[in-house]
């Protein structure tokens, strides 16, 4: 078994990244090709316990997912989030229910929501994957990152009520909204715990090495401890993640700088190993199924393909078009208030300058989408690894006969694998065919850099001032030539910096990306003539090393200005 996990996990890890070379969606094409492994004679069946599969692969995916969700855009696209990420799971589950029952009664009532509790949760990994290759404007991805992070706390929630059904144990509805109101309490505040602790070390230990092996376990602690108190492990992850992410720009840089790469890594394996399983498992849980069951099990499966193919738009459009008429209707109340005089603009928090009449009307407001938009969210409704994972639990449940099992798991893996392929394989064309980017986002960004560019600038400057006396007190007036040598280098790479971003077209000019060349030039020459000296045994390789990471260092900053700058011209 050792073995087999070893060689799924490389040839998973290949697969992937032959994916992102070629700028393939990793997911669909790793899915595809375990698919078309597992029936070959010579592969081993594999098979991994389900509450094993979700404790292993379901926190650090979610807390590094939920690092890199922006927590400003999460609270303001919040509404729509809730609304994908609870209610939508919630109508799903039970239309889905509905629809297994009056196809196969044999699963029974309980057993029929508890299938649709599992087929439920879309899995964002092969969206977002797509979405950011094709460049999809923020206020989607935040949707789209946002849903996932809690919809699998719901999906667990209504899991364990169902399963608890479906041994015999009496719950009430008020019973169950109790449950769901407990997992989130729990869940978020062990989460914020959590995330509070590892900020305060974060924050005082200066060995990137040692916080990134704690941000690599503590979401395992808080998933696992939640979980034991009756919370949500969920939301426990995505409090703390959201909460590490938001204050991670206070820690020093060199933990940021060895966090990145590390959960990068570890989003590529995990990912990769558990889409490759979904494709490896689907011959033996089509192999468990006794052949008079097969007819029915096939249309069942197919059925609840159409239901949460057609439940997810046929919930967006409406209850989004009902959205947009009560936040018009509090906008009118809050102009009336404000016309009358009856409401005063508050301040955020105390100390703080009041709110200006355009934040509170941001604050009313949520995030515009189109019917383009929602069109991509519609289709962005592929399952994954909690689909799978629930799905591989619920088999091994004792009050389920051994056909109900075979049935749930078949219709998970059969919903999983057609979303995976149908909506992830069309849904760049839809983005492409409606035209669906990123252009606003691009010329409101451009516009934030300059602004911030030109504060940042004037704070600058004044921050040299004052240096520039406090200088020539400490020093004498003599050494003013070299703090005015640096300031007058620093302010010069400012302009040069901006002057880069305009475009004159009657007069040439090197455009930023000529400057970023020229820098990676000298850089590489630099880089040579430590590893010719080096090879010539004139510098001893650790020396070597550490001027070697000098440079390395000088190359991401280059990296680091570049990636949020705007395109220039020449």
């Amino acid at each position: 078994m050792e073995a087999m996990l070893f060689f799924v996990l490389v040839g998973a890890v290949v697969v992937a990244a032959i994916a992102r070379w070629r700028g393939w969606p990793a997911p669909l094409l790793v899915t595809v090709v375990a698919l078309a492994a597992s029936f070959l004679p010579f592969i081993p069946e594999m098979e991994i316990d389900g509450h094993l599969l979700l404790n292993i692969v379901l926190p650090p995916l979610l807390y590094s997912a939920a690092l890199d969700v922006s927590f400003v855009g999460f609270k303001r696209s919040l509404p729509q989030i809730r609304r994908l990420g609870i209610w939508l799971v919630l109508l799903t589950a039970v239309v889905v229910g509905l629809v297994a029952w009056l196809i196969l009664p044999s699963l029974t009532l309980p057993g029929a929501l508890l299938l649709g509790a599992i087929v439920a949760p879309p899995d964002a990994v092969s969206a977002a994957a797509i979405g950011r290759k094709l460049g999809l404007p923020r206020r989607i991805m935040t949707v789209l990152s946002g849903e996932s992070l809690i919809n699998d706390a719901t999906s667990l929630t209504l899991y364990r009520v169902f399963a608890a059904v479906v041994a015999g144990a009496t719950i009430t509805v008020w019973d169950g909204v109790w449950q769901f109101v407990v997992a989130v309490v729990v869940g978020v505040v062990i989460g914020l715990v959590f995330g509070l602790v590892l900020h305060q070390l974060r924050m005082r230990v200066a060995d990137p090495v040692v916080i990134g092996t704690f941000g690599l376990l503590v979401p395992f602690g808080a998933y696992a401890i939640a979980e034991h108190l009756g919370g949500s492990g969920v939301l426990a992850v995505v409090a703390m993640g959201l909460y590490v992410g938001f204050n991670a720009p206070r820690t020093d840089y060199t933990t940021r700088q060895q966090e990145a790469p590390l959960w990068l890594s570890a989003d590529l394996l995990l990912e990769s190993f558990v889409f490759a399983y979904i494709g490896l498992t689907f011959r033996r849980v089509l192999s468990d199924l006794g052949s008079e069951s097969v007819e029915h099990i096939l249309l069942l499966s197919a059925a609840v393909l159409v239901v949460v193919l057609v439940v997810r738009p046929a919930f967006i459009y409406p209850v989004h078009a009902w959205a947009r008429v009560r936040e018009r209707a509090r906008l009118q109340r809050w102009e009336r208030m404000v016309a009358s005089g009856r409401f005063e603009v508050r301040r955020s928090r105390p100390g703080r300058r009041p709110l200006t009449a355009e934040q509170m009307r941001r604050r009313l407001t949520e995030p515009a989408l189109d019917w383009k938009d929602n069109a991509v969210i519609s289709w962005a409704g592929m399952r994954g690894v909690v689909t799978l994972a629930t799905a591989l639990a619920a088999s091994d449940l004792a009050a389920l006969d051994s056909q109900s099992s075979h049935a749930i798991v078949v219709v998970a893996f059969i919903v999983t694998v057609a979303t995976l392929l149908l909506q992830g394989l069309t849904l760049p064309l839809l983005i492409r065919g409606l035209g669906v980017a990123a252009d606003v986002d691009e010329k409101e960004d451009a516009k934030a850099i300059a602004s911030v560019r030109a504060r940042s600038r004037e704070a600058g400057a004044a921050f040299l001032s004052e240096q520039r006396e406090l200088w020539a007190a400490k020093y004498g007036e003599s050494e003013l030539k070299a703090f005015d040598t640096f300031r007058q280098r620093m302010m010069r790479v400012e302009n040069d910096t901006d002057r880069a971003q305009e475009v004159e077209d009657s007069v040439p000019r090197p455009s930023y990306d000529d400057l970023v060349a020229l820098s990676r030039g000298w850089l590489h020459v630099r880089r040579e003539v430590l590893l010719a000296e080096r090879d010539a045994d004139n510098l001893d390789e650790e020396l070597m090393r550490e001027l070697l990471a000098a440079i390395d260092a000088e190359e991401l900053a280059l990296d680091t200005r570049g990636a949020t700058r705007p395109q220039s011209r020449a």
